[in-house]
């Protein structure tokens, strides 16, 4: 007995404060790390409070300072930490410069993800149907986030920077509400509208109808694009592709006034007179016979289809009723009595051209 404790002491080594001080460290250390790692885990998925505002992240912004400005409008609750977890999670510290606006309710994490991907705020451009180019190009000027590298230049010019210099711009831009991030070109607008142009025209084209006397693409969007300024009701479209089509099949001229006012230009002042029908240009249809050298405006898919498969009629007259919709006849003679009826109020009406007219020389509203 008195040798078994013998051996057991020789054996048994009390603890130095050096073993003591290491335990205590690694317990420390583990807790640290415990509580450093919750930490991380609330600051993750901690739902935040942004304000409703613009957060611009300029060119050559590093995470850090990004955090920092974060920090600054309490945005997070530290700005260390955001960078340790991109840190973490092997992720580039290079943001994406723009403008980022952040929902309440968002995480840092999501703050990190969504800086990193460049998911930035974007604006809305519309370019509507039945616009001009003229027009398209006013509504870009006026984007405030653009970068405005067209102004100044001429139609030709912009052609030439979208690669196609002989190209007559009018109603190449596909009519649409398109999105940009600040600091875009007003150029990548163009080339999207125009892409898309080329693109639904194109599926248009190959769903046509057979035997039209339009024999190309260009003539299709040229007829789309009267199609377009002659009607806003979209249950009228077909139908009035189809006036145009029945005349351009017999030879008879289109003499739609929306070509004439184009072919005026900014020298039109609302009023269409006789001698606006009567003198001669690329563009009156009423003196020129079929299509007008390019589209006048920029039509819809809708349209560019309605032109591309209009509705069999014998009409060859259609007339406003003022209220947006037409009344289409087949003869001159029920044309007449319905340019009478709607557009002369049932006054008799002049027979002084082959065009119904109204007293003082001003010219009916109407497609003879």
């Amino acid at each position: 007995m008195d040798r078994f404790h013998r051996r057991y002491k020789r054996r048994y080594t009390r603890p130095t404060a050096s073993h003591k001080l290491l335990k205590y460290s690694g317990a420390v250390f583990a807790l640290l790390l415990l509580g450093f790692g919750t930490y991380v885990y609330w600051f993750s998925v901690a739902r935040l409070e942004p304000e409703a505002k613009i957060y611009v992240v300029a060119p050559g912004t590093s995470l850090k300072a990004f955090a920092r400005q974060l920090r600054k409008e309490k945005v997070l609750p530290d700005a260390n930490t955001l960078v340790w977890i991109a840190y973490l999670k092997g992720q580039s510290r290079e943001l994406k410069t723009g403008e980022y606006r952040f929902r309440k309710g968002i995480t840092a994490l999501e703050i990190l993800e969504q800086v990193m991907a460049g998911r930035v705020v974007e604006y809305p451009l519309t370019i509507a149907e039945g616009w001009t180019f003229k027009q398209a190009l006013e509504a870009l000027a006026a984007a405030p986030k653009l970068t405005h590298t067209l102004q100044g230049l001429k139609p030709k010019q912009i052609m030439a920077s979208l690669g196609y210099p002989t190209l007559h711009p009018e109603g190449r831009f596909y009519p649409d509400t398109y999105y940009y991030s600040a600091g875009m070109s007003d150029l990548i607008i163009l080339q999207r509208a125009f892409q898309k142009m080329e693109k639904v025209l194109e599926e248009e084209w190959n769903g046509r109808q057979g035997d039209l006397p339009l024999k190309t693409r260009d003539e299709a969007l040229t007829l789309a694009s009267i199609v377009e300024k002659e009607t806003g009701k979209a249950e009228e479209r077909a139908l009035i592709a189809g006036v145009f089509v029945h005349r351009l099949r017999i030879g008879m001229k289109l003499q739609t006034d929306p070509t004439v006012i184009y072919g005026i230009g900014e020298r039109f002042n609302g009023n269409l007179t006789v001698k606006d029908l009567r003198t001669p240009s690329a563009y009156n249809t009423y003196v020129i016979k079929g299509l007008p050298p390019s589209p006048i405006a920029m039509p819809g898919r809708h349209a560019l289809h309605a032109a591309l498969n209009p509705e069999n009629t014998k009409a060859l007259y259609f007339v406003s009723r003022g209220d947006g919709s037409h009344v289409f006849s087949e003869t001159y003679e029920q044309h007449n009595r319905s340019v009478i009826q709607y557009q002369l109020k049932g006054r008799p009406k002049p027979e002084t051209s082959a065009r119904p007219l109204a007293t003082g020389g001003k010219a009916v509203r109407a497609t003879p």
